[in-house]
């Protein structure tokens, strides 16, 4: 019989449980996970709507084939920023969606993609030709660096010049706040969101907004009156992209996807690199087998042989199931009555495929907490086992990009750099925003150069069996 009730959740009063999922997410949906099972409700601010967190393979894969129409993400489901905008792939629903990803698709999938395999390499040797020998640092600023400019010169088409720089400082100022809690809580209540002019924090939030867009439509309308259809950065390819009615991306749409892009794809990618950076060096087993594997790909080996190395693909999918930039995919709105794992769902309540809950399921990954690679030469998991980028008609569409730029990363700073842990202290994960990080950075020392060592394809074959 089908309960017409929420499923069981923490009784306490919402604003403690806000407090307690904004200072220790991982921990809380740990507890709640232990205590309630597959399928719990909590109810965190502003509105204290039911949100249903999920964990069940099986109840997600429900959600991630269920028809928009009934179960759909976007504005309705909360999913709104005025840095996003609202023509983000993120906010929109229904047909505006589905447009707006198939016109995004292209550009960031298959031998596009592969094109960009020499920019990424060459923005990260020259990042990490700053790095000095024998200096403690922290991997995640020239992560952030990397992938901010990898994003800058691939997404936007954007040469070092004025505008760049100016994007740059920019975009760098509202990714990356001063005081990142205080603007976590604007976006989660609305009562913070006055602007009330320069001196106040969402006066400051909105006029860096402004500064931005102003340089982005200055580079739309640039690339409209000088037209150069031989350019294959993604701004390019998303502009001369047209719809089954014949018709382009607004001006207003390219800012919006431009924006999303960039924020969905700058922390995330060199937090989790800076993750990977860590495990690699923690487990010296883990490193060596990676570096075999790399020696035997030659001096300069091709982005598609990268894409396709064995053990460097099983680091990364371990890395990102560990920890998980995003926790939660994006949250679904019940549209019409539904139900899941036995509860009827009215509409309005939000509906959240956990990850980091799934990612830690002794079931699906035995001894969850430790990284093992060989998880994933072991055997293939569903797309409702493991989903670091989400899934269904929401999956991030920058999933295949995001792991080239992992892997192109890792081989090139790995086969040119040895370094080591600068201490053999834990690193912790720690809440920034809406992603978690590694704490500290990761801190690691650089040795010296590594000399590039041939080793036969067949000891490599074997060593990562």
């Amino acid at each position: 019989m089908v309960a017409h009730k929420l499923p069981n959740g923490p009784q306490n009063h919402p604003w403690v449980q806000t407090f307690q999922w904004m200072n220790r997410p991982l921990e809380y949906m740990e507890d709640c996970a232990k205590r309630y099972g597959d399928i719990f409700t909590l109810r965190i601010g502003p509105v204290f709507t039911p949100q249903v967190f999920i964990s069940n393979p099986q109840a997600i894969q429900q959600i991630f084939t269920t028809d928009p129409k009934q179960l759909d993400s976007g504005e309705p489901a909360g999913i709104r920023s005025p840095l996003l905008g609202q023509q983000s792939l993120l906010t929109l629903e229904g047909k505006p969606h589905q447009r707006q990803r198939k016109l995004l698709t292209p550009p960031l999938h298959g031998e596009r993609m592969l094109a960009y395999g020499e920019l990424i390499r060459d923005v990260t040797v020259q990042v990490s030709d700053r790095w000095q020998i024998g200096e403690n640092f922290s991997v995640l600023p020239s992560m952030q660096t990397i992938s901010f400019q990898v994003i800058l010169k691939a997404v936007f088409g954007l040469e070092e010049g004025p505008r760049y720089e100016k994007l740059r400082e920019r975009l760098i100022a509202i990714l990356n706040p001063k005081a990142p809690l205080l603007t976590a809580l604007m976006f989660l209540f609305p009562i913070l969101r006055k602007d009330f002019g320069r001196w106040s924090p969402w006066g400051i939030f909105m006029h860096q907004i402004q500064q931005i867009d102003e340089l982005i439509y200055a580079e739309i309308q640039e690339r409209k009156q000088q037209s150069d259809p031989s350019r294959t950065d993604i701004l390019s390819l998303m502009m001369a992209a047209r719809d089954e009615q014949g018709q382009p991306m607004t001006d207003i749409e390219l800012r919006d996807e431009l924006v999303t892009l960039l924020v969905a794809g700058h922390e995330t990618t060199a937090s989790s690199l800076a993750w990977a950076f860590y495990w690699i060096h923690h487990l010296p087993q883990v490193r060596e087998k990676l570096l075999q594997e790399l020696d035997g790909l030659g001096a300069n080996p091709d982005p598609n042989v990268i894409l396709r190395s064995p053990y460097l693909n099983a680091v990364c999918c371990e890395t990102l199931r560990l920890y998980p930039v995003v926790m939660l995919a994006l949250n679904r709105v019940v549209k019409s009555p539904l139900e899941i794992m036995g509860y009827e769902l009215e509409p309005g309540t939000l509906v959240i495929p956990c990850i980091y809950l799934t990612h830690h399921r002794e079931d699906l990954y035995p001894e969850s907490k430790l990284f093992q690679p060989e998880r994933f030469l072991e055997r293939q998991f569903a797309p409702y086992e493991y989903l670091p980028f989400g899934g269904g008609n929401r999956r991030c569409i920058g999933m295949a990009f995001a792991l080239f730029e992992m892997k192109m990363v890792l081989a090139t700073l790995l086969s040119r750099w040895q370094m080591e842990l600068a201490d053999s202290k834990p690193v912790q994960a720690v809440r920034n925003g809406a992603l978690i990080r590694p704490s500290g950075g990761v801190q690691m020392v650089v040795k010296g150069r590594r000399v590039y060592q041939q080793q036969p394809s067949e000891s490599v074959s074997s060593s990562i069996k």
